[in-house]
């Protein structure tokens, strides 16, 4: 395994400069414009609640609103408290992070659906990190990610640390899951391959090579700053590189992806079985993605909303008699 830099470490000459290089285009991505429409959403979703921060980050970030963009947010909070929820879904995102919630809203006259995960600063640090054994958080982090709400300068300089640690393990893993030697998009590439292949995740198998390609010059700028901040050696041939690392090196951490491949897919079920309760919004969310996929209106009572597991059977049984679920 490379060599963790301890806190108390003085960083070298190099790596004191790409951890510059790194703040500021972190930094500037996290305070690139949004649509005011995205602003004018995240102001009412938080209301008077006080997160650290909110970001908005995925396919609503790269490709714009349409009208069944559902936009991606991650709430970050101090504590499980500062959130408006029950105790059990505080519990159940303490003990399962994180908790995931459909949030329905009406901005300047148009319907505008998100997907909003909820997790604690503590828990952001730690699943940013290279130990991380789950590896959904740092993924998605080492892609673009706007900060759209803070609560203040000091909370903005927190999450960008969070951001900028889960850029650098994502690279980190690049050098070992990556080829030998190759393009610097080649590494992101095999690594994003990896991820989604390691998550229970709907997308085409290209997607993670698809968001290198939309932001390849991004990519390859960030790639060698990284692996110098994080300890790792490295050569350049052309245009291609080769990350300095020992046969046995690449082996263990190849072995410790391999657990990390094997964690995935069951944390993601019990996620899945923990939404079923804590899912905020959930009755509404499968609902419209019915609606949006086979263009049958799903009627929700006050009774669906509270009780979803209960209602599923019937409203299911009816929606598949209208031919919602037959492939065209």
């Amino acid at each position: 395994m490379a060599k963790q830099q301890r806190p108390e470490e003085p960083l070298s000459g190099q790596q004191a400069s790409a951890v510059r290089f790194l703040d500021e285009q972190i930094l500037r991505e996290l305070t690139t414009c949004v649509s005011p429409a995205v602003l004018n959403f995240v102001e009412q979703m938080v209301g008077t609640a006080e997160p650290l921060g909110v970001l908005f980050y995925g396919s609503g970030l790269r490709s714009g609103i349409q009208d069944d963009t559902l936009l991606d947010f991650y709430v970050i909070v101090k504590k499980q408290s500062d959130w408006p929820r029950g105790r059990l879904a505080c519990l159940a995102n303490a003990l399962l992070p994180p908790n995931v919630e459909y949030h329905e809203l009406t901005v300047e006259g148009r319907p505008l659906r998100a997907k909003v995960a909820i997790l604690s600063l503590a828990q952001f640090r730690r699943l940013t990190g290279f130990s991380a054994m789950d590896t959904t958080v740092w993924a998605r982090f080492s892609q673009p990610v706007r900060l759209v709400w803070q609560r203040d300068a000091a909370a903005a300089q927190t999450l960008r640390r969070c951001v900028m640690r889960a850029t650098v393990t994502a690279a980190r893993w690049t050098a070992f899951l990556g080829p030998e030697k190759g393009q610097r998009e080649d590494f992101w590439n095999a690594l994003y391959r990896q991820t989604y292949q390691t998550e229970l995740r709907v997308e085409k198998a290209g997607r993670g090579a698809g968001i290198v390609a939309s932001y390849q010059e991004r990519y390859r700028d960030l790639l060698l700053p990284c692996w110098q901040a994080a300890g790792l050696g490295y050569e350049t041939d052309g245009g291609e590189v080769r990350p300095h690392l020992s046969s046995a090196q690449k082996f263990r951490e190849e072995q410790a992806w391999q657990v990390r491949r094997r964690m995935g897919r069951p944390l993601n079920i019990l996620r899945l079985i923990k939404a079923a309760y804590t899912f905020t919004g959930g009755a509404r969310y499968a609902a419209w993605k019915i609606e949006r996929h086979s263009g049958i209106r799903v009627p929700l009572t006050p009774f669906a909303e509270k009780h979803p597991l209960l209602a599923a059977p019937p409203l299911l049984w009816r929606v598949w008699r209208k031919g919602a679920f037959k492939r065209s």
